[in-house]
């Protein structure tokens, strides 16, 4: 590739600034083969951290190059290993937390392009928007009034596409480090301060996990977690009566609960296209599908932890008592599992007498 060679990086370093012929004269190397080395992609990261001004095409090659490296050129070819995720992620954050748009579309794009990664790498994606859930500022909040305790449409759309990314071509079903990740959001999310969106996503994505853990099988990431598009509308419209009105439910003096009671109704109900040729596995289906684990495991060398049913109780059993979003999830279980072990069945009847 030759972008150690292709202009002086000193130079630019020195001056602070990357200029849009500067991205020029390294496309144009890049282009040359389509190969970035370590040292190559160690320069880039490096510059990216010295420049604070960039022109806009800047974002758009470090993204492409990045990327490239990690999936492609790192071995295996194709494959982000939990090794190179590490590199990753000690690259683009501090303390845990990425600091810029540019390196959150570099992790989100390796994650897209990967054909499979590591699950702590999407956990760390998403745990970014959990730090701008809880604190209300980083990259995703630029711009933005700052409110912790509080998610956005557009961090949920960003959710999305992370759960989206990571799924690679389908066929993995949401993993329960992502499920985890899910409801550590959720629990810092206040009440009243989570828009529709957020609860379709997070009853989704979760209830994917658990399913497919307790043993059915489920719909593909792209048919279980689209959103619905009443969904979408009521949250560009933004507003908390408005959603009331929208599902028939709005009556003044009426609890917070029963005001979004039918919400969830419709919501559940709203899901059977996706979820109606969902069964329990085969045992051969079972073999299988543990099989594919097992392969993922070895190459990227990390373990794909499954949700099981103490996994369930743990989390939403007890004394706690149940946000609406939980108990959403719970009362979507009971409506889309064909079977379910006799203590979860308890645990989600309780959640629809509640819901």
């Amino acid at each position: 590739m030759g972008i150690l060679t292709s202009l002086s990086l000193e130079e630019v370093r020195a001056r602070g600034s990357i200029k849009d012929a500067d991205v020029l004269r390294l496309r144009r190397a890049f282009n040359d083969d389509h190969t970035i080395c370590a040292d190559e992609a160690e320069a880039l990261m490096a510059l990216n951290e010295a420049c604070p001004i960039k022109e806009r095409s800047w974002a758009a090659f470090y993204v492409e190059a990045l990327t490239d490296y990690v999936v492609f050129q790192a071995k295996p070819e194709g494959y982000v290993v939990a090794d190179n995720a590490k590199w990753l992620i000690e690259r683009i954050s501090r303390d845990g937390h990425v600091d810029s748009h540019t390196e959150l579309e570099l992790l989100v794009n390796i994650l897209d392009k990967a054909r499979w990664s590591p699950p702590s790498l999407a956990e760390f994606a998403i745990t970014q928007v959990k730090h701008a859930v809880v604190t209300g500022a980083g990259p995703l909040r630029s711009g933005q009034p700052l409110e912790p305790g509080a998610i956005t449409p557009s961090e949920v759309t960003l959710l999305r596409r992370i759960l989206y990314a990571f799924g690679g071509d389908g066929s993995v079903a949401v993993t329960r480090i992502e499920a985890d990740a899910l409801i550590a959001i959720n629990r810092c999310i206040e009440p009243g301060k989570s828009p529709a969106v957020w609860t379709d996503l997070f009853v989704k994505a979760v209830g994917n996990a658990v399913l497919a853990g307790l043993g059915h099988v489920v719909p593909s990431r792209e048919d279980a977690l689209r959103a619905e598009t009443a969904l979408e509308e009521i949250d560009m419209r933004d507003g908390y009566e408005i959603l009331q009105d929208s599902f028939g439910r709005h009556a003044e003096g009426a609890s917070a609960r029963d005001r979004i009671g039918g919400f969830f109704s419709r919501m559940i109900a709203g899901s059977t296209s996706a979820w109606a040729s969902m069964r329990a596995q085969s045992p051969e289906e079972r073999a299988l599908s543990r099989l594919e684990r097992q392969r993922l495991e070895i190459i990227a060398n990390e373990r794909i932890d499954e949700i099981e049913e103490a996994w369930l109780i743990e989390r939403f059993g007890g004394n706690r008592p149940l946000d609406d979003n939980e108990t959403a999830l719970l009362a979507f279980l009971q409506h889309e599992a064909s079977t379910l072990p006799e203590s979860i069945r308890a645990l989600t009847s309780k959640a629809t007498v509640a819901a």
